[in-house]
């Protein structure tokens, strides 16, 4: 396992280094981070996941099943939380994914070596950039074993608050706003 940190200060680094193989110091930016852990990476397939959440039991060999038929994949994911709403808006997210094929970064998106060009180097969206750009390859494998991510933000910034954001900043993304006006708007 490669942990990839964008300069934090949190001890970060220190922790990741007694659980993981490697940490890598990138640049900030989660797109940054990722495509700098796998340049590192020796495997035949590719994870990523964010450092709040966790994979299902059998993750690799899910994974690596997925991977003989499909270039490219994802978990169903569920959002740990005290709101209720987050149980909704996890599968809300899933069912978006399987109708889309696009993936986000929550649910732990994996793919093959061969066909991995990195993500777009993008403040924000880079996920959906990705997705749109391995969906010329085919749709992507829809796991439904879930991934558990983190509500720690949903909550802080107000769940119905954050679905309307994330709304109003992936339709500004498909109506062509720039990534970096859009990770601003995300940040505030």
């Amino acid at each position: 396992m490669i942990v990839a940190d964008g300069g934090s200060s949190d001890g970060t680094v220190e922790l990741a280094a007694q659980l993981c193989d490697r940490v890598v110091a990138a640049p900030r930016g989660r797109a940054r981070q990722m495509n700098a852990a796998a340049r590192l990476a020796r495997g035949d397939a590719l994870l990523f996941l964010h450092a709040d959440s966790f994979l299902p039991e059998r993750a690799d060999a899910l994974v690596l099943a997925a991977l003989r038929t499909h270039a490219w994949g994802r978990f169903d994911v569920v959002i740990d939380g005290r709101a209720p709403l987050l149980a909704l808006i996890g599968c809300a997210m899933n069912v978006r994914s399987r109708l889309s094929g696009i993936a986000t970064g929550d649910q732990a998106i994996f793919v093959r070596r061969d066909v991995f060009a990195g993500f777009p180097e993008i403040a924000l969206m880079e996920d959906i950039a990705f997705s749109k750009r391995m969906k010329r390859l085919g749709r992507p494998a829809c796991l439904s074993a879930k991934v558990r991510t983190s509500g720690r933000r949903w909550e802080s910034r107000g769940v119905l608050r954050t679905v309307g954001l994330m709304w109003r900043l992936r339709l500004a993304y498909f109506l062509g706003a720039h990534p970096d006006d859009l990770a601003r708007r995300y940040e505030r």
